[in-house]
């Protein structure tokens, strides 16, 4: 299936994360901040990945726009649990983010969003 790498400082959401969709046949990398997560995909770019937005080092902002401009053709879909501020989803889309979603989400909403964006060329 795909490599998908993984941006998030909450290990329980990463280590969610990684047992829903390897059981879905992806492989999955993580990282724990955009920083180290911008590192992992210049050293072997990914498939797909799933950012997000507000987190220590290097925010998802910061990453998905400079993801976006090194690269593209990158896959990104970013989700905050920012409250109250549904701004951050609406820039992030301007940064190059496909598709957003708000935490807590339900998994088939992510499953549903990683599969249609793994469909696309």
């Amino acid at each position: 299936m795909a490599t998908i790498l993984i941006i998030d400082d909450e290990k329980g959401i990463r280590s969610l994360l990684r047992e829903v969709l390897e059981n879905e046949g992806h492989q999955v990398i993580e990282a724990s901040n955009g920083r180290k997560g911008m590192e992992l995909y210049l050293k072997a770019p990914t498939d797909l990945v799933i950012m997000d937005i507000l987190m220590p080092v290097k925010d998802g902002m910061e990453a998905t726009w400079q993801l976006t401009h090194e690269f593209p053709d990158a896959k990104i879909i970013a989700m905050t649990a920012g409250r109250g501020d549904t701004n951050f989803l609406d820039v992030v889309k301007l940064f190059g983010a496909h598709r957003t979603l708000e935490k807590p989400f339900k998994m088939e909403d992510m499953l549903q969003a990683v599969r249609e964006e793994l469909q696309k060329k």
